[in-house]
């Protein structure tokens, strides 16, 4: 069953072997697995453990199941459209219809196609006939029952309501219709536009070729896949784009610190003491503090970090929002001399010294394209960039330029001999963490 599966995953990166086929095998006798969408989230669990593995996950799952290979920077829509399962299932599904200007477009097929391919037994027992709910249902209804009204929290899904052979005018028409009557909130239900239910008009609920209003999708659907970062197949070899900047944020919660000291334990000496006629011997344990302690230094400014500083604000923002606590930002314009910034238009100036003064085991992160004049780079400006190497082992410079540039530059060779340089991609992030916690181990020997 399956014998080339581990290796597909494991040329993805993947940790897949014969165990993980087992466990799969347990859960197909289980009954776990009866559609394509079950084997999907039943392999997800069994061979992912960090969110930067979801895209490669997604990747050699399309790959191995439905033969659809993923180019590298390629989309996942443009790869299923090229695959020959897609268009073998177009084939079937348009069962010879001609082109009289109201077929589906090619977006809209490719979502058929995925809300097939994802539909999960997990959540839906029963798929009911659209056109039937709607037939039964007078979209100009007073909204002053609670029949279709529950405060609470809906029910766990069961069932799907199939919308997709109705237009998509006919879906909006009625909507608009039940938006004028609609007062309140609903949860659940076949009618309102609300969450949680069968209506075609919502979101978080198991409508397949309904209108999501608000929210995210339900029922493990399609459009919960395509161009959602958390599955997608992010390029972690690209350079930092909104395509993988949750990749590199996964990749960056490895940048946690933990210390260890020793205490008194209490209890346990209390309760020893009593076991041994009153004589209390002191009993020790230790306390592990958790911590993530980083220090930013960001060039803003001119024109060859213009296309990159978007996405540097992004993915550093989110990481300020996650380790807000332990996060010191500063900024500068090409290089650093005797000191930096705290503010992003660069008018409060902090010496060197300052920056200098914190905790050593501090990570440090400078992100800039180290590409500059070379009478930018002078001996003060690199004596500066000394005192920091000097105290924070842990230290990175990420260049969102191109590696192949580098060599072409007059000033990059010369900061990479006075720190560790990688590219700012996700891939650059994990070798640089990658080596910032082999020095702590180090250094704790």
């Amino acid at each position: 069953m399956f014998p080339t599966l581990p290796h597909t995953f494991r040329k993805h990166k993947l940790n897949a072997d014969v165990r993980t086929l087992l466990q799969l095998r347990k859960s197909m006798e289980k009954g776990l697995v009866n559609t394509v969408g079950d084997m999907y989230l039943v392999l997800k669990a069994l061979i992912t453990n960090d969110p930067k593995e979801f895209g490669p996950y997604t990747a050699a799952f399309y790959e191995y199941f439905l033969s659809v290979e993923i180019k590298k920077g390629e989309t996942l829509e443009s790869a299923l459209v090229r695959s020959e399962t897609f268009q073998e299932w177009k084939k079937n599904f348009l069962d010879g219809e001609e082109d009289d200007g109201n077929l589906p477009d090619i977006k809209e097929l490719v979502d058929r196609f995925l809300d097939e391919v994802h539909i999960s037994s997990f959540d839906i027992k029963k798929v009911l006939d659209g056109q039937d709910i709607l037939s039964k249902d007078d979209p100009n209804q007073t909204d002053n029952a609670n029949a279709d009204m529950d405060p609470g929290r809906p029910d766990k899904l069961d069932k799907m309501a199939d919308y997709r052979n109705i237009s998509m005018e006919e879906l909006k028409r009625r909507m608009e219709a039940v938006a004028k009557q609609q007062k309140g909130k609903h949860n659940g239900g076949s009618h309102w536009i609300g969450s949680g239910g069968i209506s075609p008009y919502g979101n978080n609920g198991a409508a397949a070729g309904g209108i999501r209003v608000g929210g995210g999708g339900g029922g493990k659907m399609a459009r919960k896949v395509v161009n959602d970062r958390r599955f997608y197949p992010a390029d972690t070899k690209a350079l930092l784009k909104d395509d993988n900047i949750d990749a590199a944020l996964a990749i960056l919660k490895g940048i946690e610190d933990e210390s260890a000291e020793v205490i008194l334990d209490i209890p346990k000496t209390i309760t020893e003491g009593l076991k041994q006629g009153g004589i209390f011997l002191p009993y020790e344990k230790e306390k592990v503090n958790h911590k993530v302690q980083v220090i930013l230094m960001i060039d803003n400014g001119g024109l060859s970090m213009t296309p990159y500083i978007k996405a540097v604000q992004k993915l550093f923002s989110k990481m300020k929002t996650r380790f807000a606590h332990d996060l010191k930002t500063y900024y500068y314009h090409n290089t650093i001399y005797n000191g930096a910034y705290k503010d992003v238009r660069r008018t409060q100036f902090v010496p060197i010294e300052k920056i200098a003064s914190e905790d050593k085991n501090y990570s440090l992160f400078v992100i800039g394209d180290a590409d500059m004049a070379p009478y930018e780079l002078g001996k003060t400006s690199i004596e500066t960039w000394e005192v920091l190497t000097k105290k924070y082992k842990r230290i990175a410079w990420m260049n969102p330029m191109a590696e192949r540039y580098w060599y072409s530059s007059d000033t990059i060779p010369v900061l990479k001999r006075v720190m560790p340089m990688y590219p700012l991609t996700p891939e650059g992030i994990e070798k640089a963490v990658a080596e910032m916690n082999r020095k702590r181990k180090y250094n704790k020997k």
